[in-house]
């Protein structure tokens, strides 16, 4: 990989994306390209077809996703399906009939059953039901992790699939309707102790378990996959360590500075007991991650407190 390859990364401006541009900049790439949704709508198979035909780009980094929260996936499955679905396929065969020789793909650890035996490995998937709630999503998911495969098999291009485990950090979404368990707490004890210091409520328990990996590491995963050749087709890419939602959230309150109570509302679901990643096949090949929990939660607290003029514009409720 020479530092003047021209490189695709599909949804550039998302906390993923924007995250692996800016580890390819660090390490001298000088060639990449970015299209908004307005410029480029991957739904659109010829856009895509044309996009390819004029870039010529050398790699494509597919970050790019329909998302949203447990709400958002179950009022509206058809989109969750079939936009990822257009997305994810545009590109890998576009890709594909350009003569792309290296496409690395994005997933979710949600392509995994959702009783499967922890640590979650590569070769659970496929072997029982999905969560219902987000199934959409990840049935989008694995058919790309399965295009990608077919392709490495069938033609022997390196086409590659990395699912990241639950991911924080720079560029996250902190809208406290869609957003995910760790950047809702960031703001939630925020405006806490804006708010003199007050009571902060969170659903459940807090004994569920989940892992976490700071989105600058997975950029790093990324990197590692574009400059070496795996030899599998799918890997999982977290820290392979977990924390009980009360010890986040005790880590979360002391870096925000909020000295207020927290209250547990047992009334709301817990979720799954447990959900971490096995990384060992990640591993071996020689990628690790870097920054510790805590330590990304400070610099995650240190952007959102950069941002908080364009953050306060989302909305609370």
């Amino acid at each position: 990989m020479n530092k003047d390859t021209k490189i695709y990364i599909a949804g550039h401006r998302g906390m993923v994306g924007s995250a692996v541009w800016r580890a390819l900049e660090a390490r001298g790439y000088s060639d990449l390209i970015g299209k908004t949704s307005h410029e480029l709508d991957l739904r659109d198979q010829q856009e895509v077809a044309n996009f390819f035909d004029a870039e010529k780009p050398e790699v494509v980094i597919d970050a790019a996703a329909k998302v949203g929260g447990i709400l958002a996936n179950n009022d509206y499955p058809y989109e969750f399906l079939m936009e990822n679905m257009q997305i994810q396929n545009n590109l890998i065969d576009g890709a594909f009939k350009s003569g792309i020789e290296k496409f690395i793909f994005l997933g979710s650890s949600c392509i995994y059953p959702k009783f499967a035996k922890q640590p979650l490995k590569e070769e659970y998937l496929l072997t029982d039901s999905l969560e219902p709630t987000n199934q959409w999503y990840a049935l989008a998911k694995i058919t790309g992790v399965k295009a990608c495969e077919s392709i490495r098999k069938q033609f022997g291009k390196d086409y590659v699939s990395l699912m990241p485990t639950n991911l924080y950090g720079y560029n996250d979404n902190f809208d406290l309707t869609s957003s995910h368990v760790l950047p809702a707490m960031m703001r939630k004890f925020h405006q806490a102790k804006e708010n003199n210091h007050s009571p902060v409520t969170l659903w459940g328990s807090g004994t569920p378990k989940r892992e976490f990996l700071f989105v600058d590491d997975l950029a790093e995963a990324v990197v590692y996959a574009l400059e070496h050749q795996l030899d599998d087709h799918l890997y999982n890419v977290g820290s392979g360590k977990d924390v009980t939602i009360k010890e986040l959230a005790n880590t979360i309150q002391k870096i925000t500075g909020h000295q207020g109570d927290i209250i547990w509302d047992s009334e709301k679901p817990d979720g799954t007991p447990r959900k971490l990643m096995d990384v060992s096949k990640m591993k071996a090949m020689g990628w690790y991650y870097s920054t510790e929990l805590e330590e990304g939660i400070k610099k995650t607290y240190a952007w959102f407190l950069d941002n908080i003029d364009s953050i306060k514009k989302i909305k609370l409720h």
